[in-house]
């Protein structure tokens, strides 16, 4: 492992923002098999300002988030003394200003997609997985209840395709991140340029060390649930759509189990040069709205079960 990295910033950041490794012949078969450099020009980080901007949309994001996930807890409990299972899930200004909603949705987008150069205070090459992680809870814990069929079908053929173009643009930042920590970290360098290196395997993309992806079975489930949702509501015989709500609640729960398994390989497997506690807040910001919106799932069915048990008697 290179410590010398440690101590150079600029070879640091010519590592994490390469794109492209070329790789050459060598003429020490022996001790350096694959000889790699970086074939890509970097850019340049945006001003501070947009960094800041970035935080405070994201956790302002995230508040609004968490007290939409607190008055979910505080209606249910409400509300299954009655046996209602209905949410004010369709309160319009709730809907738009959540992380999947089709206002704040698109700005993360951007975000997303120009996260390469968003890397001063607040790198979304760090901070970008929790960003999708948000987008992917948002869409587990609020249901769609519009009511007409076709804005309902609009709507969540939207978060489908923000939920996979969000996960690419986070690929594209992640990867070449991941590649160069892995460069970094299990290479020798050749000392014939800045960014040449020896190795003794060949360089893969995204690396070996991180295996956490945007593009993978987290993002597909979600699509699957959405999916699942659609069929739900196009549903007109009520045996029909009590199967189909039944797999739906299976892709969900397996959804839910995936997410939570991301949350803490992030927060334990993440490069190890990102501030370690710095890390573990942010994925433990994320694991703490999946404590909560377990925790008013398991009151709302303590509650049910105990207003039957009322009625009953």
């Amino acid at each position: 492992m290179n410590t010398e990295w440690e101590m150079d910033l600029d070879r640091k950041q010519t590592f994490f923002k390469c794109t492209k490794w070329q790789f050459e012949d060598t003429l020490d078969p022996i001790n350096c098999p694959f000889h790699y450099f970086c074939d890509s020009h970097y850019a340049g980080d945006y001003p501070e300002t947009i960094d800041l901007l970035v935080f405070f949309f994201l956790t302002f994001s995230y508040l609004t988030m968490l007290l939409a996930v607190l008055r979910k807890v505080l209606s249910r409990t409400r509300r299954a003394r009655d046996d209602d299972g209905v949410d004010d899930d369709s309160d319009k200004a709730k809907r738009y200003l959540l992380p999947s909603g089709p206002l704040s949705l698109p700005l993360i987008l951007l975000i997303l997609a120009k996260g390469q150069r968003i890397n001063t205070l607040f790198p979304i090459s760090i901070f970008g997985p929790a960003i999708l992680q948000l987008v992917q809870l948002s869409v587990l814990i609020f249901e769609n209840n519009i009511e007409k069929e076709a804005s309902f079908v609009f709507f969540e053929a939207s978060t489908i395709s923000g939920v996979l173009h969000a996960s690419l643009y986070l690929d594209a930042v992640i990867l070449p991140y991941y590649t160069g920590y892995d460069a970094l970290v299990t290479s020798t360098f050749s000392g014939v340029c800045k960014s040449c290196i020896c190795r003794k395997e060949p360089l893969v993309v995204g690396g070996k060390i991180v295996a956490y992806r945007g593009w993978s079975s987290t993002s597909f489930l979600l699509v699957g649930v959405l999916c699942l949702r659609i069929i739900c509501k196009l549903c007109r015989e009520e045996a029909k759509r009590k199967k189909v709500s039944v797999i739906k609640n299976a892709v969900e729960g397996l959804a839910w189990v995936v997410l939570i398994r991301d949350c803490v390989y992030l927060a334990v497997m993440s490069p190890v040069e990102e501030p370690v506690l710095l890390r573990v807040y942010v994925f433990s910001s994320v694991l703490m709205l999946v404590c909560v919106h377990v925790i008013s799932q398991v009151c709302c069915l303590i509650s049910r079960r105990q207003s039957k048990k009322t009625t009953n008697t």
